[in-house]
């Protein structure tokens, strides 16, 4: 399949790129414990949750992350075109509570040329933004990505 994606020379410093929202469901949050094995009360028991200073169950930060990498790939800037996830920095700000939606804020931070990869890296500038317009989680992911093959 040809890559339809950004290549490392496709990327400007301060380039944006928004996602559409997803909302988060009871399912979700369900669904997760049960692929990762997490059945923190915190995520899992509406009744210990009642007495928890948030007064009801929040989905787990790795779920609005991993939704967060879905977000962003389905825009197709990396579609066949990355190489690697290099490494993620992230702050987990407020909880996500079953029936928010969340959306996904990028920005081309920083690029690194790495030609004996096969590319360079690009630093992105993330946030994950609530339907009340509120950061919810926000840091930097890195990854690889390929440089534009050259003309024959």
């Amino acid at each position: 399949m040809p890559a339809t994606g950004l290549y490392f020379e496709d990327y400007e410093i301060g380039g944006k790129f928004v996602t559409r929202g997803r909302t988060i469901t009871e399912a979700d949050i369900v669904s997760f414990a049960g692929l990762t094995g997490d059945y923190n009360p915190m995520h899992t028991d509406a009744e210990y949750m009642k007495s928890h200073p948030f007064g009801q169950r929040i989905a787990h930060g790795m779920l609005s992350l991993s939704y967060a990498v879905g977000q962003a790939y389905q825009l197709g800037f990396m579609e066949g075109t990355v190489i690697a996830f290099r490494g993620l920095e992230m702050k987990f700000s407020l909880p996500v509570l079953i029936g928010d939606t969340t959306h996904v804020e990028l920005s081309v931070a920083e690029k690194k040329e790495a030609a004996r990869l096969g590319g360079g890296t690009v630093v992105i500038d993330v946030k994950i933004i609530n339907q009340h317009g509120k950061t919810v989680q926000s840091g930097q992911w890195t990854v690889l990505v390929m440089s534009r093959p050259k003309a024959e």
